[in-house]
């Protein structure tokens, strides 16, 4: 068993400023997770700029290393302003801090530390990294991880040399079909949520949502304007609803971006109402009260930043949340919508987790009418509703970050050759040690044995294992 260290690295993270879709959420939740499991847990991001430098949480667990303060004081508009700016101070910075005042330490006392980078712009970062670990002979102490959640960038990565340099991860199975283009064989490790979104929900605030929008037709959007989002479809989508079945209310988030003009000028051509909804706080009530205050038009564009707390309200309060990506890596907002126990109504590429009118619902067109038959069918038929949203929570409950990482990510770095001491299993409240806590007997299961590799197989490197079943010509496969 090693104490294991994980180092995030990733130009999304946890602050306002860093956050500009489902990366930084990933980074945020995966981060406090591992924390929360015991480990020690270094996030690298291009953090706020008013905010400290190092930031470390009560428990000492947690650390948040805001990079590029110095550029981000001249560009507030968010962790991509001045993206190259950025990209070239973070690739010449950040591997030689992490040498000195991470990586020697703990190689030294013996440690392990597992480097785990986020898209595109970390890639080179990662090779330098592993340049620096066979300079100093640490490749035993460190094992570096790239994961890919979108294809953004994948035109600037020397794929060649990344390949050499780290284990590569995405998120769902159609990332991964699309990483074999780049010769590369990734390994799926789905993204997570926090453990709060099952936790109850403010039903005060739900009800009070609920009667505001009583005899509306509420569907509801949060994704950044971008045509792969499918924003036009759901647009039309509420335009036939407003023609066909009633009176809709479409609550939109869509961020910054041009795109979001013309999105909502095909809504004015739709014959929808608009009107831009504004409010200050964190809190659901706030959010409501500014609803409330718009409620003549059919679509109400959200310009605030809808926190947790906000987005739980929404997802679960609205008839169904429209999730429907034409092509979505993995798809955060649909899991979430589920934890809630809303109605999510997804598209088909990288949501894995999603089993098609059990949980959820599948659009398998970019037709708005399969939007409309699906919206109709939830409102007029409430045990259908009712079914599929007690069954999309045990789903989500199956993707808390620890839930992923105990499931997917520890065996994975067993794989490599990494084994967790200092991890605090989740559910029995003990050190993953390879025994169950008291009181929590592990139950009885097949043993597959597997031979030592160089008792009954004479000639293969001591410690290793081979099937006892030949996989080709009297061989061997060593695992």
């Amino acid at each position: 068993m090693q104490n294991i260290t994980f180092v995030l690295l990733s130009f999304e993270g946890p602050d306002q400023y860093a956050h500009a879709g489902g990366l930084g959420t990933r980074v945020a939740g995966m981060s406090q997770a591992l924390a929360s499991m015991g480990f020690e847990t270094h996030v690298f991001f291009i953090g706020d700029p008013e905010l400290p430098g190092h930031e470390v949480s009560p428990d000492g667990r947690l650390h948040l290393h805001r990079w590029c303060q110095w550029i981000s004081r001249y560009h507030p508009g968010g962790v991509y302003d001045g993206e190259n700016g950025k990209l070239e101070d973070w690739t010449r910075s950040v591997p030689q801090w992490i040498e000195s005042n991470l990586l020697r330490p703990i190689a030294s006392a013996g440690g392990a530390v597992i480097v785990m980078a986020e898209e595109w712009h970390t890639a080179a970062s990662v090779v330098a990294l592993r340049q620096l670990l066979v300079r100093n002979g640490w490749q035993s102490h460190v094992k570096l991880l790239w994961n890919a959640n979108n294809t953004f960038g994948f035109d600037r990565i020397d794929w060649a040399a990344l390949r050499q340099s780290a284990a590569v991860s995405t998120v769902s199975k159609y990332m991964k079909h699309v990483l074999w283009r780049y010769g590369v064989d990734a390994r799926v490790i789905p993204n997570g949520i926090s453990e709060s979104w099952l936790t109850q929900l403010d039903r005060r605030a739900s009800l009070q949502l609920a009667r505001a929008t009583r005899g509306r037709i509420t569907l509801a959007k949060v994704a950044r304007w971008d045509p792969d989002k499918r924003w036009e479809m759901a647009v039309d989508a509420v335009a036939f609803t407003k023609r066909l079945l009633g009176t809709p209310l479409f609550l939109a988030r869509g961020g910054t971006g041009q795109y979001g003009q013309t999105v909502i000028e095909r809504a004015r051509q739709r014959g929808l109402r608009l009107a831009n909804v504004n409010w200050s706080g964190d809190g659901p009530d706030e959010l409501i009260d500014a609803i409330q205050g718009a409620l003549d038009a059919d679509m109400l564009v959200l310009e605030g930043y809808l926190t947790e707390s906000q987005r739980r309200v929404v997802f679960h309060t609205a008839d169904a949340v429209l999730a429907n990506s034409g092509i979505e890596p993995f798809g955060l907002v649909g899991l979430e919508t589920m934890a809630v126990g809303g109605v999510a109504l997804v598209g088909c590429t990288g949501e894995d987790y999603v089993t098609p009118g059990h949980d959820a619902v599948s659009l398998q067109s970019n037709d708005p009418r399969e939007i409309v038959h699906h919206v109709n069918a939830l409102t007029a038929q409430p045990d259908l509703s009712r079914r599929m949203r007690q069954a999309a929570r045990a789903t989500a409950a199956r993707y808390t970050w620890q839930a992923v990482i105990n499931r997917v990510l520890l065996p994975y770095l067993g794989e490599l050759g990494v084994m967790a001491s200092n991890g605090l299993n989740r559910h029995n409240g003990h050190a993953l040690s390879g025994r169950p806590g008291p009181g929590n007997r592990w139950p009885a299961r097949p043993v597959r044995r597997l031979h030592r590799a160089g008792s009954p197989r004479e000639g293969m490197a001591p410690g290793r294992l081979c099937w006892p079943t030949p996989l080709g010509r009297g061989d061997s496969r060593t695992v």
